[in-house]
């Protein structure tokens, strides 16, 4: 099996940061009406970063693994960037191409995230 597939794998069997974040700043949730998946994210921001992420919902292989993922990642990353990221982004840190077909899958986590941290403004 790819590394990448592994990854994956790994991050959906045990999602990291996963529940509800006490004390978020705030959330966001996301549905894909197409397959069901639904995810809910909660930031805590230090100034113009973000300190914690947590999320939680349900969904496919794809879009939980990208949660976890981002959830890792996206930490004290600057909240002007993670607003400008985009599929291409999000496939580098799966590490895997994603079909037009699963690009909603994959980017709801990442749409939680730009939602919440546009519902500070």
């Amino acid at each position: 099996m790819d590394i990448y597939a592994q990854n994956i794998l790994d991050h959906y069997k045990n999602p990291r940061n996963r529940g509800v974040l006490k004390n978020a700043e705030t959330s966001f949730k996301s549905t894909n009406a197409s397959c069901g998946d639904e995810i809910t994210v909660y930031l805590k921001l230090d100034d113009d970063r973000i300190e914690k992420i947590s999320f939680d919902g349900h969904g496919c292989v794809i879009a939980l693994a990208a949660a976890s993922i981002l959830s890792e990642t996206l930490i004290d990353k600057e909240i002007t960037d993670i607003l400008k990221m985009d599929l291409s982004d999000v496939q580098a840190q799966l590490g895997i191409e994603i079909s037009n077909r699963r690009s909603k899958c994959a980017l709801i986590a990442l749409r939680s995230i730009q939602g919440a941290l546009k519902e500070l403004d």
